[in-house]
């Protein structure tokens, strides 16, 4: 039962604490719905209490002392007039916020309703609210116009490059996405009625993807593989080894940066000579046998590691390689070969097609689905029939990059040379 009685200083500054886990509520008999909540702590707040939408509710006004009685009567009569009006001031209350909400709190949202992202695409999301929105991010989302973004689009565009730019507003579209699905107003529809970024697409300002075809050239291949030896040579027990032998297993396997990033040592079988990404981009397993030279690497990187859980460890939130961008420098800067981590898995595919595999090995290897070829859904191929394939590869790399087949790799006399720069190997264990 709530007690009512006139408010007063006196009366207020005298209300003695709750009992232990509960509220104790006090009304006020000068402004009828008006009362005040004491907390087991003594903390006293003012409430309205009305029925709305048939329901028993109060609403928060503010803290006493900090709004005196006076003030909370005055709000307390305007918010009952809303509710005669048939106004919901709780619903009022949350479109508000909602219609206040900045990008930076609905890149946060995003981030925790997303649990299943990969900690690369979380990176790439960051670095692009950071980048290319990081003015924008005390803003109000309804303060984002279509004419902001077309001029920051061009802006993106000048400064890092087309590809760059399409990536970011991609990623601004997918927030404006998530915000029209769950920010609402009071009668529950979206506080956004329509995403901004559909502008670029309105007006074709998108930038023509443009197919990325780069692959390592048989004439690259010696100065890049001299240059991730010199990377694990300069930092043989740090990030720099761990660097190197993730861009020898991207060549040598075809994977994808991010399967290979992510491979675990539980995924590696060193006693069957396989190695098994999980959560591949088709949506299935896939398991590769292992060269001698990828066996002898993961089995050298084993013994190094000890008890690691991943075999490309790395300091980001996931616990392994996350973005290699420092070592690939490097290797850029001293071989003298520009080149993406993409290009490695399009170099596997060129070397494997020039080999003269079947198309249907080369798919394989690649873990690209069979398409709807009737025939080959009859077929279950063996993993030992991509073993002999998979060497065949491996050879024919170290080979053109002045290796030695079978686990043997050449020390190069000249670390750092240039791309067309004849080099002189020397035989000796990698050890």
């Amino acid at each position: 039962m709530v007690k009512r009685q006139p408010f007063t200083v006196k009366l207020l500054d005298a209300l003695p604490p709750a009992l232990a886990g509960k509220r104790a509520y006090y009304g006020d008999t000068g402004m009828p719905g008006l009362q005040v909540a004491v907390t087991p702590r003594g903390t006293r707040t003012f409430v309205v209490r009305h029925k709305i939408e048939g329901q028993s509710r109060r609403i928060r006004l503010g803290d006493y002392p900090a709004m005196t009685i006076e003030q909370a009567r005055k709000k307390a009569r305007s918010l009952l007039n809303q509710i005669t009006n048939g106004v919901n001031p709780i619903t009022e209350k949350r479109a508000d916020q909602a219609r206040a909400v900045t990008l930076a709190e609905v890149f946060t949202d995003y981030c925790a309703a997303r649990k299943n992202l990969k900690p690369k695409t979380m990176y790439d999301y960051d670095r692009a609210l950071t980048v290319a929105f990081a003015d924008w991010h005390p803003r109000p989302l309804l303060a984002i116009t279509k004419d902001m973004i077309a001029r920051r689009h061009t802006q993106l565009g000048t400064d890092h490059g087309e590809t760059y730019a399409n990536f970011a507003m991609r990623t601004l579209r997918a927030l404006f996405n998530f915000a029209i699905a769950n920010y609402e107003g009071p009668n529950g529809h979206s506080i956004i009625l329509d995403n901004p970024v559909r502008r670029l697409s309105q007006t074709r300002a998108w930038y023509r993807a443009k197919r990325h075809d780069a692959v390592l050239r048989d004439s690259d291949l010696p100065a890049w593989f001299a240059a991730v030896r010199a990377l694990a040579d300069e930092d043989p027990d740090g990030p720099g080894a761990v660097v190197a032998d993730y861009l020898h297993v991207l060549l040598l396997t075809g994977l994808r940066r991010s399967e290979a990033a992510a491979l675990a040592w539980r995924d590696v079988d060193l006693s069957a000579k396989t190695l098994t990404v999980r959560d591949t981009k088709n949506g299935e397993d896939h398991t590769l046998p292992l060269s001698d030279f990828l066996y002898d690497l993961l089995t050298r990187r084993r013994a190094r590691d000890g008890i690691g859980v991943y075999v490309f460890p790395g300091p980001g939130k996931g616990g392994y390689l996350i973005e290699p961008r420092r070592g690939v420098g490097k290797v850029i800067a001293h071989s003298g070969v520009s080149f993406t981590l993409h290009d490695l898995r399009r170099t596997f595919a060129t070397l494997a097609d020039g080999l003269s595999l079947l198309h249907s090995t080369v798919k394989r290897l690649l873990n690209h689905k069979m398409g709807d070829d009737v025939t080959a859904g009859y077929i279950v191929p063996g993993l030992e029939s991509l073993r002999v394939p998979i060497q065949r590869i491996t050879d024919a790399f170290l080979t053109r990059g002045g290796a030695s087949p079978g686990g043997m790799v050449l020390s190069f006399v000249a670390a750092g040379v240039k791309a067309g720069t004849e080099v002189v190997p020397v035989n000796r264990k990698r050890g």
